[in-house]
């Protein structure tokens, strides 16, 4: 436990700012990824290694969910190997800067494997709303754009949001950082990574799963409307 103490006090200090990040991410996701990144650390892995065991744990969900009928077993072991790669996802970042810094190469790949992972997520319940018409109650066809809708939700949002960051300049070396706000933090919460992993535990309830997910699909549209007007807005004033 020794090493892996001093690697939890040394992250500690390392943390990324927890501006517009949720409530889950900043309290679960972050924390576990923490202990996670200082086991990870102790082991000798490298910051891409754990980005392709967060990516292991993600696609075996995507096809249990895509191959099997839906169970409440189903649900609860998708929402723990999305759980755990969410969290193996926040390790590589924080165990890259326990190391002394990431490689254009390493976040790369880790931003590769976060876009086949939304993709795919999606294209899953896509497949098994085909495959299992009876259990999830979606024998209508449009029942089918459902999965379509929210993957470009989610796919548009995380792009945009990934270039406005790369557009927006960066705050001049010193300056202090803002503080997070709270009423952010709980505001984004229906369009954080691991609440939306929360509604395949409803797996075994069929249609109860498919309502609760056409329920986040269109949330997820209705925030990536507010997203785009908001980063539309601060890139007006970026001049190049």
């Amino acid at each position: 436990m020794g090493r892996v103490g001093t690697a939890l006090r040394e992250l500690r200090g390392a943390q990324k700012s927890a501006k517009g990040v949720s409530l889950y991410s900043r309290f679960v996701n972050r924390p576990t990824g923490r202990y996670l990144a200082a086991g990870s650390y102790v082991l000798g892995l490298t910051p891409n290694q754990v980005t392709l065991i967060s990516a292991a744990f993600s696609f075996a969900a995507v096809a249990a969910v895509a191959l099997t009928g839906p169970s409440w077993a189903l649900g609860l072991a998708v929402w723990a190997a999305l759980a755990v790669g969410f969290a193996f996802d926040s390790a590589d970042g924080q165990l890259a800067r326990l190391r002394g810094g990431g490689s254009a190469a390493g976040e790369w790949l880790d931003h590769v494997v976060d876009a086949a992972k939304l993709t795919a997520l999606h294209s899953c319940v896509l497949i098994a709303f085909y495959r299992f018409p009876e259990e999830y109650g979606t024998t209508a066809d449009g029942w089918l754009l459902v999965p379509l809708g929210f993957q470009f939700a989610a796919v548009v949002t995380f792009f945009g949001g990934l270039l406005t960051e790369k557009l927006k300049p960066r705050p001049a070396p010193g300056s202090p950082a803002a503080a997070p706000s709270t009423l952010r933090a709980v505001a984004l919460l229906p369009v954080d990574y691991g609440v939306f992993c929360l509604v395949f535990l409803l797996l075994g309830g069929g249609r109860l799963f498919a309502w609760a997910y056409a329920g986040l699909g269109a949330v997820a549209a209705l925030f990536l409307l507010a997203f785009l007007a908001k980063w539309f807005r601060e890139l007006s004033a970026v001049r190049r």
